[in-house]
């Protein structure tokens, strides 16, 4: 899995790329915890180009959905049926 950042004044756009399964959840949490800085209000998690999620990857964004609601908002964009 690919994670491209990108950070616009208080938002912070992460878009996904491939497969968010056991493996790579660690990943996205990292990216999380180390971005998901204070001066973020506004989370977007692009899923446009996730081919597959698993519990383990639906965790880490329920982590982060947690941790925004304290200090904004989050949301995904682009959600396949396939993901869905």
């Amino acid at each position: 899995m690919t994670i491209d950042k990108k950070i616009n004044g208080n938002e912070l756009t992460l878009e996904l790329e491939g497969r968010l399964d056991t493996t790579t959840a660690p990943d996205l949490e990292s990216v999380v915890d180390e971005s998901v800085t204070s001066d973020i209000s506004s989370l977007v998690i692009d899923l446009a180009k996730l081919e597959y999620i698993s519990s383990a990857g639906l965790r880490v964004l329920l982590k982060a959905q947690k941790i925004m609601s304290k200090q904004g908002e989050m949301k995904a964009t682009n959600v396949s049926d396939i993901i869905g």
